[in-house]
């Protein structure tokens, strides 16, 4: 694809401390690419932003930001024929590891510079009226992302998301979901509900499941029980005092085969959850609120840039 027209979304509160537009100055420039930028002010300013600059012609959208504000952006191109470009800027950057994108801002940029990229088509979860594409979680998850404030993801990085996971980890409250698959009815307990459209957790070599794609069509909806937190803990232990990257121990391994032993899996391309009592919901990242959800899967919604050694 020959990119001479880049328009990148800027999320000015973004995780890491970098210097955003003197990279990008530098990048494009050494390729001859033109580009300009918006900034986002408030959340979900990316959606219109991303969608006025592919209807003005720009040949590529992308983002710079975390996982929600490259939700936001990937939404404002559906039904377009505009590809999206992930340039990684928040604390998790879950996506782009999903997608093999380089978490360095130059080198995710470069991608655009030559041929070492290809398209890939990707589903967009839909969750009420808002988009995701990694995951809706309920329970025990939305608390854990709730609890991780930015002072503690500025400090800590990735590991503030397992910090607060340790610290909820001991007493989650526990919660009675009812799901709805594809019109059929299931009731089961558990301390946390994810409804999945990528299994990728931002963690080297850990997923929900192996099985989960961001390119199958369908949602995976996953139920941690009670009985399921006590593999997580020795897990959590276990990475938290593991030097960065993860190692591939055996048992390390082993204990992640333990943890997804104890979970209860389901796929569906339309799933409704209720939970009793009311629990909170977060979206790729951003509290989105309390209450039941409704999703959605927009099979092959989106073309998105990513390096041509990609599967």
């Amino acid at each position: 694809m020959d990119i001479q027209r880049v328009h990148v979304v800027i999320n000015p509160a973004a995780g890491q401390d970098v210097p955003v537009l003197a990279t990008l100055n530098r990048v494009f420039q050494s390729c001859a690419i033109d580009w300009n930028v918006s900034l986002t002010k408030h959340c979900g300013d990316g959606r219109p932003l991303a969608r006025e600059a592919a209807e003005a012609g720009a040949d590529v959208v992308a983002v710079y930001g975390g996982d929600g504000t490259v939700a936001e952006v990937a939404s404002g191109l559906l039904g377009l024929t505009t590809p999206l470009a992930i340039l990684p800027g928040g604390t998790g950057n879950v996506m782009a590891k999903e997608l093999g994108i380089p978490g360095d801002l130059a080198q995710a940029c470069r991608l655009l510079c030559h041929d070492e990229h290809k398209l890939r088509t990707i589903d967009v979860g839909q969750v009420n009226d808002q988009h995701f594409l990694l995951r809706v979680g309920l329970g025990l998850e939305a608390s854990v992302i709730e609890q991780a404030d930015r002072e503690l993801k500025n400090r800590l990085g990735i590991f503030a998301y397992l910090w607060s996971a340790l610290q909820n980890l001991s007493k989650p409250p526990l919660a009675r979901y009812q799901l709805t698959l594809d019109g059929e009815t299931i009731d089961i307990e558990g301390v946390n509900c994810i409804v999945a459209n990528s299994g990728n957790l931002g963690l080297a070599g850990f997923h929900l499941a192996p099985t989960i794609r961001v390119d199958d069509g369908l949602l995976d909806v996953v139920v941690i029980q009670q009985a399921s937190l006590g593999a997580m803990l020795e897990l959590m232990d276990q990475i938290v005092s593991t030097r960065w990257p993860l190692g591939k121990s055996d048992s390390f391994d082993q204990l992640k085969q333990k943890v997804r032993q104890t979970f209860q899996f389901w796929q569906a391309k339309e799933v409704t959850v209720q939970a009793n009592p009311p629990q909170a919901v977060q979206l790729d990242g951003d509290m989105l609120g309390t209450g039941s959800i409704r999703c959605r899967i927009l099979p092959q919604a989106i073309q998105v840039i990513v390096p041509s050694s990609n599967k």
